[in-house]
């Protein structure tokens, strides 16, 4: 049986790590998915953002504590510019443990259900380009390999201008073996494939309909051969300049939106009926 809390990691510091950037912070404390530990505060530098953070702070009795300019920069190991005047101390964020734990998590009505799965995106600035736009595009969560793939660092964090802090987040061993887990749950499982004979903007309706798992792989290397079989339908983002490929993030932010688009299409047909 699948174990229903979300899985903290271990981290390097010893279980805390330092979120650094207002809207970093603001986005962590709001989400409240981390165990918090204090929030250090630039002494005498006090405006309407700290202020804000500060009475998020205080909120869910998290102590507040006014640091000088120079020991923020020395614990945070950043200018003071990066840092905004500001340090969250906090647990890691938690993982789930596989493909049942996301989808008991996410719930949410069948066949309306969308999720990403990456196969060997390892740069945490693309994995936090591509929880941005997950969240923007209302997806309900990622799933990533515990190898070939990055830690939900504080670096990730930032990447994904706090979108991840709200981002259910799944580990799996086997990446096929999840695909068909997926599929088992009633998922279509779609991908980006330069090589694929489908047009995205081709593509019939039916195709993106129903619950689905958006698989993205690695830039350069594409999808590994076995995670390719387990596809239902290969996608081709079309390219009309001299470059041939796009940054992982920007293909999923095109697949993504081009299935919202869709499916707020068919949800304002059904309504104007």
């Amino acid at each position: 049986m699948a174990h229903r809390s979300e899985r903290q990691r271990k981290s390097a510091t010893g279980g805390i790590e330092r979120l650094h950037g207002r809207h970093v912070i603001e986005e962590a404390l709001r989400a409240g998915r981390r165990r918090f530990h204090r929030l250090l505060v630039k002494k005498g530098g006090v405006g309407p953002d700290l202020e804000r953070l500060i009475g998020l702070a205080r909120d869910v009795g998290l102590p507040v504590v006014e640091t000088d300019s120079a020991r923020l920069v020395e614990i945070g190991q950043l200018g003071d510019t990066g840092l905004q005047g500001a340090i969250l101390e906090a647990g890691p964020l938690p993982e789930l443990g596989g493909v049942a734990e996301l989808c008991e998590a996410v719930g949410g009505k069948r066949g309306t259900r969308r999720f990403v799965i990456l196969d060997g995106v390892e740069d945490p600035q693309n994995v936090g380009g591509i929880a941005r736009v997950l969240d923007a595009a209302g997806a309900g969560g990622l799933i990533m390999t515990h190898r070939r793939s990055p830690p939900l660092s504080p670096a990730l964090t930032r990447a994904s201008a706090g979108a991840i802090e709200w981002l259910p987040v799944a580990r799996v061993t086997n990446l096929v073996r999840a695909l068909e887990q997926l599929k088992s749950e009633g998922f279509w499982i779609v991908a980006a494939d330069p090589e694929a004979g489908m047009d995205l903007f081709t593509l019939p309706d039916r195709l993106l309909e129903g619950d689905l798992g958006v698989v993205l792989g690695a830039e350069g290397k594409g999808l590994r051969r076995g995670v390719q079989t387990a596809v239902d339908h290969p996608i081709r983002i079309p390219m009309q300049g001299n470059v041939a490929s796009l940054n992982v993030a920007t293909a999923g932010a095109v697949l993504l939106y081009e299935i919202l688009r869709r499916t707020s299409a068919r949800a304002g047909e059904v309504g104007s009926g």
